[in-house]
């Protein structure tokens, strides 16, 4: 099954204005969607390779405050315009 991980904006947005701390992360799968504030990526075997993190209070310092973070390789493909 493909879950998907989506990044609300409007709630981030949301949340900003009103000092909020709704949940902006969305796992959605074709049975149902899961809501956080960080999602967990495991391989077969249980291990994390990657997490998608929602830090509003200690945003990145280029201001980002949702990041993916992982320590395996990444490959980075550019389609260009």
């Amino acid at each position: 099954m493909i879950t998907r991980i989506h990044v609300n904006k409007h709630r981030i947005s949301k949340n900003r204005k009103t000092g909020a701390r709704d949940p902006v992360i969305t796992a959605k799968t074709s049975r149902d969607n899961r809501y956080g504030h960080e999602v967990i990526i495991r391989d077969e075997n249980g291990r994390e390779v990657a997490r998608v993190v929602y830090s509003p209070d200690k945003p990145l310092s280029c201001g980002a405050q949702v990041w993916v973070e992982t320590a395996l390789d990444v490959e980075v493909v550019d389609h260009g315009v």
